[in-house]
């Protein structure tokens, strides 16, 4: 699920206008901390590193699973996967796979006429009012005949809990409401004089209004942005809009028991949920309605360059692949275990998925789907959660572990979020879920500078849907330069090649809450993904491999 949480009353994402941004923090998650002092992955020595080295590039396809891709966007465009066995728009399914026109992936949320799921219901919404008439009058688990009941049963009950909407979650709603219309007046009020309909704070601070209305606009804007943690780069028009964004998913929340969801599907997409085999449905609209996100999370995949340092020579071995399967809500788990399959069997290497969700009640289609990956040699690169989740207790589906298959899936790389002091005063941030169980390093996820849809149009977002992109980027790099190493292997070598801090014991404060974490209490690699070191010990792995293998032929003759 893409998500705009309110910790309390604090934003987790934000957009910021790069206009406005300090230069010098663009892309900070390149930086190498030896040199520059910043907690980046050291990319621009990793690339340093592969120019002496004599391995060309061979191409590598990742797939981006998420809510869309801007297939116009000037820096994306040219290197999107193109399926070389369809030609475009001729309405024939030429490669005879299911999908007709899959030029650059596929769409799971669209019907065949066009139309496009935009927004859906949470998962935990579907799953009490798909089973309420079967188990609301239920008092004791031992009414139930089957290991399958019981399961849905247990299932059921926690949503039931978890649906009621409380006192203080509408308190806060409340204010939320009361916050969001007083910044609207404010901010009509501000223009007027000052003549930017898209006024950040850091713009607005050094305004200087003539009337005395106007000024006290500004100061009252200023102080509620503050209390509400919204980032001074943060532009009226995108502050307005997901505020109301926020606040109208909150209303369905608190209407969520008493109003069961639209069933979208059965109006777009018309497919027949229940039964996994019915799967060619969809359309090849990869971009879709919402595709801030998935375009935002494809940029860092490609880890597209600014304008002041430009390495060309690994882009055109990277292709984008978009696979369209989240919406504006909970993702279903259908869409998400055919999206894998379907990476899987057009050729993609690495499987980007930022996104999560705290139900899954088709986990074992998503299981059986991750280890099909698996046994195609593909790694799956996944978010860790922005819910500040201990994962050790608290699980996030897709979930590398599978209570079905009672077993560990070897190729998914669990990734959180790290941040660095200039930004927040210490490495962690306060919306990263963690855990050690689960998650195996963290990477760059706050203040992330991309692409975002537009022809020409960048960005900074936060949160772990950003840190797993990075590494994203860092195994196809290994997967590009290094074609024989396995997705185990690559796993491996990002988790090997970690910055760790020189005591690993110490805490960092997380910022807004009292606590503190030692890298090792987050991630099981105890440190933050490093690109130079990385392509360093894949060198290194490589020759090893190669050496060994040279070795055993000789033996066998």
């Amino acid at each position: 699920m893409k998500r705009l949480l309110i910790f309390g009353i604090l934003f987790f994402i934000r957009l910021f206008v790069s206009a406005q941004t300090n230069v010098s923090n663009i892309n900070w998650h390149w930086k190498d901390y030896d040199k520059d002092t910043v907690h980046g992955i050291s990319l621009q020595q990793a690339y340093q590193y592969l120019q002496g080295i004599n391995n060309k590039p061979t191409p590598v396809i990742v797939a981006i699973m998420d809510g869309g891709v801007d297939t116009m966007q000037i820096d994306l465009k040219n290197i999107l996967w193109t399926n070389p066995k369809e030609i475009p728009n001729n309405g024939i399914d030429d490669d005879k796979n299911g999908y007709t026109d899959d030029v650059h992936g596929w769409n799971f949320l669209g019907g065949k006429d066009g139309q496009n799921i935009d927004k859906a219901a949470d998962e935990k919404s579907r799953i009490y009012h798909r089973f309420k008439s079967q188990f609301e009058n239920i008092t004791n688990i031992n009414e139930l005949k089957t290991e399958i009941q019981k399961n849905q049963y247990l299932v059921w009950k926690q949503a039931a809990d978890e649906i009621e909407f409380t006192e203080e979650e509408a308190g806060k709603l409340q204010y939320i409401k009361m916050a969001a219309n007083a910044l609207q007046k404010l901010g009509k009020i501000i223009i007027k004089e000052m003549n930017d309909s898209n006024f950040t704070i850091q713009t607005l601070e050094p305004f200087q209004p003539l009337g005395r209305t106007t000024l006290d606009a500004k100061l009252a804007f200023i102080r509620t942005a503050q209390i509400m943690g919204i980032e001074k780069e943060s532009p009226y028009t995108e502050v307005i809009n997901d505020l109301n964004e926020y606040i109208e998913g909150k209303d369905k929340s608190a209407k969520a028991k008493s109003t069961p969801p639209e069933n979208i599907r059965a109006r777009i997409i018309k497919d027949n949920y229940e039964n996994l085999a019915d799967k060619f449905y969809g359309n090849n609209d990869i971009t879709g309605p919402g595709a801030k996100h998935g375009t935002h999370v494809a940029g860092l995949v490609a880890s597209i360059p600014d304008s002041s340092w430009k390495v060309n020579t690994l882009y055109p071995a990277i292709q984008i692949m978009g696979i369209r399967v989240v919406p504006n809500g909970d993702e279903y788990d259908k869409d998400v275990a055919l999206g894998i399959r379907y990476a899987v069997d057009n050729g993609a290497k690495i499987i980007n998925m930022s996104f999560g969700k705290s139900y899954s009640p088709e986990q074992i289609w998503v299981d059986s789907a991750i280890r099909y990956a698996a046994s195609k040699d593909v790694l799956i690169v996944h978010a860790a959660g922005n819910e500040y989740y201990d994962l050790n207790v608290k699980p996030v589906y897709p979930n590398p572990y599978s209570t079905f298959l009672k077993d560990t899936a070897k190729n998914v790389i669990t990734v959180a979020a790290s941040s660095d002091f200039f930004i927040n005063g210490t490495l962690l941030t306060d919306f990263s879920n963690f855990g050690p169980a689960i998650v195996d390093v963290l990477s760059p996820g706050e203040k992330i500078y991309s692409t975002i849809p537009g022809a020409n149009n960048h960005g900074f977002l936060q949160g772990t849907s950003m840190a797993a992109p990075i590494v994203s980027h860092i195994a196809a790099m290994i997967r590009s330069y290094y074609p024989t190493l396995s997705a185990v292997d690559v796993k491996n070598i990002i988790k090997q090649s970690v910055w760790k801090p020189n005591d690993p014991d110490f805490s960092y404060d997380i910022p807004q809450k009292e606590d503190t974490k030692s890298l090792l209490e987050v991630a099981s690699a105890g440190g933050i993904v490093n690109a130079a070191k990385a392509i360093q010990i894949a060198d290194i792995f490589n020759s090893q491999k190669a050496s060994n293998k040279s070795k055993n032929k000789s033996h066998n003759k």
